[in-house]
């Protein structure tokens, strides 16, 4: 009997799961991880954000435009911060945590990292009350850490009955961390692939792709290379446009880029972009984001080691487009495979990027080809089927090893 049926065959499970706040990219596996036989789950969530607090690193307010908080038991803590926030460490405190623990009687607890006081405060909890408490980051080995910051994240992995892991970086950087391999658990980073790949078909057969460029601004003759996310330093767009800028004059000619996002760099990248075919769409939202995808050849990530794993990409790939990105982006080690799926190239060499722009440009058959391999991949191999399961061969190792 597998780990996972061995939960099934017994009494229902309590689980509590501790987040920040209801994240698009989340709240589908909670909801299937509360619908496995034998499992009872709890969400707390620390807040739910306004439109301003929401979008603080966007540039823009917003609140995301679909369901997040349907399909599960869920509580918001009382967040005592001064100034409730989800980008920085004080934002989210919630010593109510413990009590709620306690109240419960959880047989374990699952925690959305340790970036926040309140995931620690979770994890203190657990600690007090014997609840065996699992863990999911994103922290990777790419990222230069001193000395005396990866001692003190070891010892704080050391504290956690398990690990979720999203990837192989973070795996490595758990085993780096001391952590034993028969407490990490597979539980890859992924998106909805089949909304994704449904929606950005159906952007292509109506209102078309000819509709869809002109949207956008674009021309048919052009390949199109996308960047999708928020205009701030660690996803360098600024790469981009510096690489277009040194292309040749014919190189140039055939490819254009696409900007869809918002943020601080904003007027910087406009005015950067003065008289290249670089073309802004501004923020989208989640109902809208495929028409670009589906509008776009290639997708671009030149993110440095902050992108700790980058699911920009896992939409990108489900909708079809292969991904150019650089080595220090998270899942490029996983996702993207050179020639295959896409291409990857050493972040900040925008001359290396302006040779892969140039190269694919004048190939769009060779990025087809590479996008329906891309899309195979992440549908394959990246799902929240294969998330639950390693969760719950998690909760089976914790709970069996408790007793």
């Amino acid at each position: 009997m597998s780990p996972i049926d061995e939960v099934d065959a017994t009494r229902r499970m309590k689980i509590a799961m501790v987040t920040t706040h209801p994240i698009q990219y989340q709240v589908p596996w909670l909801r299937l991880l509360g619908q496995r036989p034998g499992i009872d789950l709890h969400v707390f969530f620390a807040m739910l954000p306004d439109a301003d607090q929401q979008g603080r690193e966007f540039g823009v307010a917003f609140q995301w435009d679909i369901p997040l908080l349907g399909g599960y038991a869920h509580t918001v803590l009382d967040n005592v911060a001064q100034h409730p926030s989800l980008t920085a460490f004080g934002g989210c405190d919630t010593p109510g945590i413990r009590d709620e623990l306690k109240r419960g009687r959880f047989d374990a607890v699952i925690v959305n990292g340790w970036g926040t006081k309140s995931c620690l405060q979770a994890l203190l909890a657990c600690r007090l009350q014997g609840i065996p408490c699992i863990v999911r980051g994103e922290a990777n080995g790419l990222r230069p850490r001193a000395a005396w910051k990866r001692f003190l994240h070891a010892r704080l992995l050391s504290q956690y009955a398990a690990c979720l892991a999203i990837g192989s970086n973070n795996r490595r950087y758990l085993l780096d961390a001391g952590v034993p391999s028969s407490r990490i658990f597979d539980t890859p980073y992924c998106i909805d692939n089949e909304s994704f790949a449904t929606a950005a078909d159906r952007w292509r057969s109506a209102p078309g792709v000819t509709a869809l460029k002109a949207r956008f601004g674009l021309d048919l003759a052009r390949a199109t290379f996308l960047f999708s996310g928020k205009f701030v330093d660690k996803k360098r767009p600024g790469d981009i446009i510096a690489a277009l800028a040194r292309m040749t004059e014919a190189d140039r000619a055939r490819i254009q880029v696409l900007l869809v996002g918002d943020g601080p760099l904003a007027a910087d990248l406009r005015a950067q972009a003065e008289g290249l075919p670089v073309h802004f769409s501004g923020f989208l939202n989640q109902s809208e984001i495929t028409a670009a995808y589906a509008a776009a050849d290639c997708l671009v990530l030149p993110s440095d080691s902050g992108e700790t794993w980058g699911l920009v990409v896992n939409e990108a790939m489900a909708c079809g487009l292969p991904a150019l990105v650089s080595d220090q982006v998270g899942c490029a080690i996983d996702l993207v495979e050179p020639g295959i799926t896409g291409e990857r190239y050493r972040c900040g060499d925008v001359a290396a990027l302006a040779e892969l722009l140039a190269r694919l440009g004048a190939d769009r058959d060779g990025l087809a080809r590479m996008g329906q391999a891309a899309r195979e991949r992440v549908v394959r191999g990246y799902t929240f089927t294969r998330v639950v399961d390693g969760a719950m061969a998690a909760l089976s190792h914790v709970t069996e090893s408790s007793r």
